[in-house]
């Protein structure tokens, strides 16, 4: 019994070595596939970076070729705005040069036979210094006895007749563009 309790002994002690063997074995195996795959991770990361480096070049010229197109689409239009408010401006002046001086060419004309003495259709021209000067001595013609306030009226009424029989294109050459203050 001895001998069977070596031989079991022996054959175990070369069971547990080849065992041994083969784990060393499928550790060097391991060792090497994790090498491998290491290796290969390398590999792939390397590429991706090299990928992820393009597609952020291509990324930024597209951005570029998008800023610059952007550039030229915003400058067309600030061109195309300042075009269409020029237009705008020339076509509003036209008609406040038309309609307006009609307007203020009736307004000024009863104003003047109304509240002559006061001056205010000299303020609806644009005219501030006659209009004061119509004013200041309106309001003290009526603290010396009227006769100042009654010539400021006349005036008024001189000139609201006037006002109101001329053309407009007279009304506007004459008050509006040669601005003539008085009658």
């Amino acid at each position: 019994m001895a001998e069977e309790k070596k031989d079991v002994n022996d054959k175990t002690d070369d069971a547990f070595d080849a065992a041994k063997e083969k784990a060393n074995d499928i550790g060097n195996k391991a060792n090497e596939k994790i090498a491998d795959a290491k290796e290969a991770a390398s590999e792939l990361a390397d590429e991706v970076k090299e990928k992820a480096s393009e597609l952020g070049e291509q990324a930024s010229e597209t951005i570029e070729e998008f800023t610059e197109d952007a550039k030229e689409v915003l400058s067309d239009f600030a061109e195309d705005a300042k075009k269409t408010a020029n237009e705008f401006s020339e076509s509003a002046k036209e008609a406040f040069n038309t309609s307006s001086s009609e307007n203020k060419k009736i307004l000024a004309g009863i104003l003047a036979i109304i509240f002559g003495w006061l001056g205010v259709h000299k303020f609806i021209l644009g005219y501030q210094k006659e209009g004061i000067i119509m004013l200041v001595v309106g309001i003290a013609g009526l603290f010396l006895c009227g006769i100042p306030t009654t010539i400021v009226s006349i005036v008024g009424l001189i000139e609201g007749i006037m006002y109101l029989t001329k053309t407009d294109e007279e009304f506007m050459a004459t008050y509006q563009e040669g601005r003539r203050p008085w009658f």
